[in-house]
């Protein structure tokens, strides 16, 4: 089998990369490892930026989103039993969030890719990735049983940080920059409409909470919980109630329960691999890099790079310049290193740290305190939550 591009891995950015290289003419293939079912039903992401949106509804992928997605012009900030709201057209100049969540994204890519794309084979295991440093790259993989080739002119590695594709960078070539975090977010979905039309970001003396939605009728709602937790561990009224002691107010504003329909636990890390190119080599996504989900930036991410790669191959293509190519790595390095500041101030400013001082609480205290008094603060959360430019 041969492409232009090989890409590894269906999630929303290896089908969006398809997708931005059929409406340039450009040709590829995409394996997926697991089956479709899988893949339009794992749960990730719901929060799109402003320059994620807008590159979804450009590719021909946003008429669903629109229709069914819910903007969001601002977030809710709670401390100290206060709410203050962060207006975000009115601090950024109109930029805005889509709520719409990732499951849904590749149900869209994926049809648009069936219907009008380039092979997209699930149940494809990518097994090695090899040739990235001559002209003739290739990927070896399985399907229905069979090993084959797929020989490309560039490899897109979108198959997260287990994926073949990160191990294809020589270790002595790698730069890797980690931090973990003593704790994690315990994750509900529910049947019952959500308790606020904004995401609700919490600070309380007994750890974080978030209050999330998926739709008009489903919320979607996290709590702190330590490092290593078993989300079976706790019952459904404890969530509650833990939910609703975080998110208390001072006012009449009251947290509406239904039936909870999932749970898990999700670990928080930051971690970025250097360079995301080797050869013809490209990582993109998780494979590059992983960032907490208090910033919203994962999906986002991953968007930006994949965008980034499409327009360089397209210019490679234009003008016969790789001038653009042989800077994905460091024009996305940028993008990623703001995006994971981003997220740890968002991280350390409402999350509970085990060896927090009284010095280090007031700090965090004042921190959203100054949130709260001044508009410079606010643009710069502002700016930064409805995402950074994509080059």
């Amino acid at each position: 089998m041969r492409t232009t591009v090989g890409i590894i891995g269906a999630g929303p950015a290896g089908l969006l990369l398809a997708r931005l290289l059929r409406n340039e003419g450009i040709d590829s293939v995409v394996l997926e490892s697991r089956d479709r079912g899988y893949v339009e039903r794992r749960q990730r992401a719901g929060i799109l930026e402003q320059g994620t949106v807008d590159v979804l509804r450009a590719a021909g992928a946003g008429e669903r989103m629109d229709r069914e997605g819910l903007r969001h012009d601002g977030i809710e900030l709670r401390f100290a039993r206060r709410r203050h709201r962060i207006d975000f057209p009115a601090l950024t100049g109109g930029s805005s969030v889509m709520v719409y969540a990732q499951t849904e994204v590749c149900k869209d890519l994926i049809a648009l890719q069936l219907r009008e794309g380039g092979p997209l084979l699930f149940e494809a295991e990518a097994l090695a990735v090899e040739g990235v440093t001559t002209e003739r790259p290739r990927v070896r993989f399985r399907h229905k049983g069979q090993e084959d080739v797929l020989e490309c002119d560039y490899v897109v590695g979108c198959d997260g940080f287990w994926g073949v594709s990160r191990k294809a960078v020589p270790a002595e070539l790698s730069r890797v920059f980690e931090r973990t975090y003593p704790f994690g977010w315990l994750g509900i979905l529910a049947d019952v409409a959500p308790s606020h039309d904004e995401l609700v970001y919490a600070r309380h003396e007994r750890g974080f909470a978030l209050l999330s939605m998926r739709t008009p009728v489903t919320s979607r709602l996290y709590l702190q919980v330590p490092e290593g937790t078993d989300a079976g561990e706790w019952s459904d009224d404890e969530i509650w109630d833990e939910l609703e002691r975080r998110l208390e107010t001072a006012d009449d504003w009251t947290l509406a329960r239904g039936p909870v329909t999932a749970k898990s636990v999700t670990p928080m890390r930051s971690h970025v691999h250097e360079p995301m190119r080797h050869g013809r080599l490209f990582l993109a996504g998780d494979a590059a890099h992983i960032v907490p989900p208090t910033g919203a930036k994962g999906l986002n991410l991953a968007v930006g790079d994949v965008t980034t790669f499409a327009r360089a191959l397209t210019h490679r293509r234009d003008t016969g310049s790789s001038d653009r190519l042989d800077a994905y790595s460091e024009t996305c390095l940028r993008r990623v290193w703001q995006a994971e500041r981003f997220s740890y101030e968002m991280t350390t400013l409402l999350h509970r740290f085990p060896d927090a001082s009284p010095f280090d609480e007031r700090i965090q205290l004042a921190r959203l305190e100054r949130l709260a008094l001044s508009r410079a603060a606010e643009t710069d959360l502002a700016d930064g939550y409805t995402g950074f430019p994509l080059e």
